[in-house]
């Protein structure tokens, strides 16, 4: 027996933030940013909105669509890396305000694949007994996105995905999901400062340690590499081929990314899942976001295989493959 996605929701700030905007921030143009990355604008969170405000009305949207009551949820997990505090989790934050007071509740650290790994994560609670498991993949990125950085500032946005996952069927639901991680390779997507090893700091602040690094180029190849990977691994383990795939939905994070990842994998444009040219790299949000859209614009119908495949910091790289 399958666990199932008994339904989605979705949630970005009012704000939007276009390229015109930022060609008064920094050194660039919408054109250049296009060319590059295919967003066109992207949602920045109000003054006082923090990730448990965008992970609430994403969750209350899923709860909905599910006909699920929060009193009837027993796991909370919210994959972020922009979380309210550095402590309690974002998750028993949601948790007191949903009123879900059965429910265990932790965030789950895996960068963009963090939505891939919660929902793993929540498969296996499902099938091993668990009624309900509310899955959100929230992030605040504008929290640490340095805007004078014209090479990162124009990639990221905010936003909120969630679902809520419960039994299933023998012939639908998650089929399986594929998980992994290489460490050696930290350092080409990491926020130096902050943390326990260089602990917040007049110097941190100074030198801008407390915001996302990346190395663009050298991410690039490996982002679509693994994620070709891993999309082939979980097509593999359920015995269907590529062409059987409905709808592919990849962690929304560059548009060169996304064309040369389906490319490879012999997907046409139009079983590809895209909305980065609206809400930019939203990391665990991106793919929550788009299955959200996904399914409430009909892209997605009973029967239908979607196959979800992710690549962030860590480096980790993930896939699910889900028969609706």
């Amino acid at each position: 027996m399958h666990s199932a996605i008994l339904g989605t929701g979705s949630y970005v700030p009012d704000r939007v933030l276009t390229n015109a905007d930022l060609e008064g921030m920094v050194e660039t143009s919408d054109t250049w940013i296009v060319e590059r990355t295919g967003i066109r604008e992207r949602r920045l969170v109000a003054s006082g909105q923090a990730c448990s405000d965008l992970a609430l009305e994403a969750a209350q949207q899923a709860l909905l669509a599910a006909n699920v009551q929060a009193s009837d949820i027993d796991l909370i997990l919210v994959a972020t890396c922009t979380g309210d505090t550095p402590l309690p989790s974002t998750a028993c934050l949601l948790q007191h305000r949903l009123g879900a007071t059965q429910a265990a509740a932790c965030d789950i650290s895996a960068a963009c694949c963090g939505f891939v790994y919660a929902l793993s994560i929540a498969d296996v609670y499902v099938k091993t007994g668990m009624r309900h498991v509310l899955v959100i993949g929230a992030e605040v990125m504008s929290a640490i996105t340095d805007w004078t950085d014209r090479n990162t500032c124009v990639l990221f946005g905010d936003g909120a995905g969630a679902v809520v996952l419960g039994q299933g069927s023998e012939h639908s639901g998650i089929l399986s999901t594929h998980l992994h991680a290489n460490g050696r390779l930290s350092d080409m997507i990491y926020v130096p400062g902050g943390g326990s090893t260089e602990p917040a700091s007049e110097q941190v602040l100074k030198e801008k340690r407390c915001f996302v690094k990346m190395k663009g180029n050298e991410t690039f190849k490996i982002a679509v590499k693994s994620m070709e990977e891993a999309a082939h691994e979980a097509v593999k383990a359920n015995g269907v081929t590529m062409s059987e795939i409905d709808l592919f939905i990849p962690h929304q994070a560059n548009m060169r990314i996304l064309k040369a990842v389906s490319q490879r994998l012999g997907l046409a444009q139009e079983k590809l899942m895209i909305n980065l040219d609206r809400f930019g790299n939203t990391s665990a949000a991106s793919i929550p976001l788009a299955l959200d859209e996904a399914v409430r614009s009909s892209r997605i119908q009973s029967g239908q295989l979607v196959l979800l495949a992710a690549f962030g910091a860590g480096l980790t790289w993930a896939s699910a493959l889900v028969r609706w």
